[in-house]
């Protein structure tokens, strides 16, 4: 039919056209879905597979009867290893909760301070073995509206990649206010930086940048973004090489 015709036909023509279109452009998100998901399944098992060899490795070891020294080494490898794939588990049950929709986010009014003191708790050790200073300020009364347990994961995430990247006797500033559109927290390190190449890809799942630890998996910050996307905040990040790094997370205020 000529496009340029009028009547019932050019109209079924145009809807069909439409539906079509409609039919394709879904065909090919499902692929990529597809894709994604065939990733993903893929990256999971590559991170649990790394800890696993390491934990059958130790257990051949401690069943030769080695002498009480190399047991005692041994053991606490396997614990540490234990405890990798403990967190790694954890995480990604909490991932596949988020991507589902089956998390469910209180939305309350939280101090900031207390979020703050609620995701440094799990950190207070490894800050105290690197030595790092802890420097906190800001207003007292801020607050924000979300879920206090599922933010500190997130802000927990976020800090544990300070620590991991600031060297012994370095700093880390946790900065937090609010103002009549957001709640902000900015945490700050002396760290080594993030390579400008790395910085558009840290929040994406299992990504690894250049200076990524051995134990890393690429999980943490792409679950931080994840958690506060899901409650309408958002966290950004910039980096000086050599100077440290700086991630801001915004909580929006409801009805702005």
């Amino acid at each position: 039919l000529r496009d340029n015709d009028e009547g019932a036909f050019s109209l079924l023509k145009n809807d069909l056209y439409k539906i079509t279109v409609r039919l394709r452009e879904q065909g090919t998100r499902l692929q990529a879905d597809k894709e994604a998901l065939s990733d993903m399944v893929a990256d999971i098992s590559h991170q649990i597979k790394t800890p696993m060899t390491a934990l059958v490795l130790l257990a051949d070891l401690l069943a030769e009867d080695p002498p009480e020294a190399d047991r005692r080494r041994f053991v606490e490898k396997l614990r540490i290893q234990l405890g990798r794939v403990q967190w790694l588990v954890g995480a990604l049950l909490k991932m596949a909760r988020l991507d589902a929709g089956a998390a469910a986010f209180r939305m309350e009014s939280v101090g900031l301070r207390q979020l703050v003191e609620t995701a440094l708790e799990p950190l207070r050790i490894p800050l105290e073995i690197k030595n790092l200073r802890l420097e906190l300020g800001g207003d007292p009364t801020a607050r924000f509206t979300g879920d206090l347990v599922w933010s500190a994961e997130a802000l927990t995430n976020v800090l544990k990649n300070c620590v991991e990247h600031t060297p012994e006797g370095g700093e880390i500033r946790i900065q937090y206010g609010s103002n009549p559109l957001f709640a902000e927290i900015i945490v700050s390190d002396t760290g080594e930086g993030i390579p400008d190449e790395d910085l558009p890809r840290i929040f994406q799942r299992f990504y690894r940048g250049a200076n990524a630890s051995a134990d890393s998996v690429g999980i943490g910050l792409a679950l931080a973004k994840t958690i506060l996307g899901a409650q309408g905040g958002d966290i950004s990040v910039r980096s000086t090489r050599g100077a440290g790094t700086t991630f801001a997370i915004r909580m929006f205020h409801p009805d702005r």
